[in-house]
């Protein structure tokens, strides 16, 4: 059973007997290339409970290429973390061995705060 209407709740009526009803459909943002990314390495210490963070922000693309970019520094740093809300969350303060990483990847990257 098709439940399209659920789509459709808070829209008003057509009487045109030719009306299509078209949802929004979100796009994805297309991944730039390395060069084209410009990517801030910085550290927070806000709401983590005193420990240090190495937040890597700025990257454009889709989440499956921000989890695997996030994969390939957790996996030389050898610490923990995490990809999600268009920032990579690194466990401790790497700030400089991540942007050597990322400048090797071929990445604009420069260090923060």
């Amino acid at each position: 059973m098709n439940n399209d209407w659920k789509d459709r709740l808070g829209v008003v009526f057509s009487t045109n007997p030719d009306f299509k009803y078209t949802t929004a459909q979100e796009e994805e943002a297309t991944t730039l290339a390395p060069g084209q990314q410009r990517l801030i390495v910085g550290i927070d210490r806000r709401n983590r409970g005193g420990k240090q963070v190495t937040l890597v922000t700025g990257f454009v693309g889709t989440a499956e290429d921000l989890k695997e970019l996030g994969r390939a520094l957790k996996t030389k740093l050898g610490v923990g973390g995490s990809a999600k809300d268009d920032e990579i969350t690194i466990q401790g303060d790497f700030r400089d061995k991540v942007v050597e990483l990322l400048k090797g990847m071929g990445y604009n990257a420069k260090r923060g705060n």
